[in-house]
């Protein structure tokens, strides 16, 4: 066991005190998709002290391809991914405290479970948890560090609450979001690259290595051999509500999350971003059709079936899902293939 971490400890930058610090420091893990299992295994074999892993979901076969903890038993029995991450990390390094919590995170949740904690890594698949771990991050000055992936697509950033900019503060300038996996699909290689660039910044953070710290937003895509560093010091803004001088962390506020009602007779759930959006129906439809689904459209919306529930998509973004009462299944089903 004297030997476990020998090789890390062996790298300078990291060392005997680094590994000490590793293995006294909590990391919060929001996801346990492609990204979570990924940091997490990561991090556990890296010594960890502490890791709280939170998702609502359960393993499923099309999982598989690319979520590097979950066997076909665990898709078999529909475990969750939380147990099911938890009990592949615990056979990976027994001395690691681990925590997995079956949930939908909201801002209740994360008020709690970022108490105590060092760093926050973003492995989640909807923009509305990601504003909040942005605001929530801000509000208790915890690191967190961004990534998502589609296709051959990645993309990863650090921030550090009082030095860079937040996801707030990108916004207007930074594509966030639109494509999902199960919309375009994934290759595993784009995965790993992404958790890579997070990992190695999370080393950095948890051994105190900040000067080290990459500094840039970085995207990539595998497939047409192309990547990309940004530094975007300049998009921080005083004026930001989330990070500047008169912070007033509007998504934690519940006005400002995806709103959902349950349509009286009709066996449907309307969901309504916090912001009106102006989505392309156009484009939508061209993936849509591509994946050989049948699409309705006019000038105003357009319509689609997806595992038995029919999806009404407005410009705005209002969605209607039919075919459900159950809220937390019109939520999982929306982010799954409108991201």
């Amino acid at each position: 066991m004297s030997e476990r971490y020998s090789r890390q400890e062996l790298f300078t930058p990291i060392g005997a005190e680094g590994q000490t610090k590793i293995s006294s420091k909590h990391v919060l893990v929001v996801g346990a998709g492609a990204l979570g299992t990924g940091n997490a295994e990561v991090l556990v074999r890296s010594g960890i002290g502490k890791i709280t892993i939170v998702d609502r979901d359960y393993v499923e076969w099309s999982n598989l391809q690319r979520q590097q903890l979950y066997e076909e038993s665990d898709a078999a029995e529909r475990m969750p991914k939380a147990i099911a991450a938890k009990k592949g990390l615990t056979r990976i390094n027994s001395t690691v405290n681990i925590e997995a919590h079956v949930m939908d995170v909201s801002v209740e949740e994360m008020e709690r479970f970022i108490r105590g904690v060092d760093l926050v890594i973003d492995a989640t698949d909807n923009f509305d948890i990601r504003m909040i771990i942005n605001d929530i991050s801000q509000k208790y000055e915890v690191p967190w560090i961004y990534g998502a992936c589609v296709g051959s697509y990645g993309i990863s950033y650090t921030i550090l609450p009082g030095e860079t900019p937040c996801l707030h503060c990108l916004l207007d300038s930074v594509p966030m979001g639109g494509m999902t996996c199960d919309t375009v699909g994934i290759i595993s290689p784009a995965v790993q690259m992404v958790v890579s660039y997070q990992t190695t910044e999370a080393l950095k953070i948890l051994v105190e290595d900040y000067q080290a710290l990459r500094k840039k937003l970085v995207s990539f895509d595998l497939w047409n051999n192309e990547q990309v560093g940004i530094t975007l010091d300049k998009l921080k803004k005083d004026s930001c509500v989330s990070c500047g001088t008169e912070r007033t962390y509007p998504y934690l506020n519940f006005s400002n999350q995806l709103r959902t009602a349950v349509l009286c007779g009709r066996d449907t759930v309307q969901l309504r971003p916090s912001n009106k959006k102006n989505i392309d129906l156009d484009n939508l439809s061209n993936i849509l059709a591509r994946q050989g689904r049948k699409v309705t459209q006019n000038p105003f919306l357009l319509s689609f079936t997806i595992q038995g529930h029919r999806f009404v998509l407005f410009k705005d973004g209002r969605v209607l899902i039919h075919g459900t009462k159950d809220i937390a299944e019109a939520k999982t089903l929306y982010h799954r293939y409108l991201g």
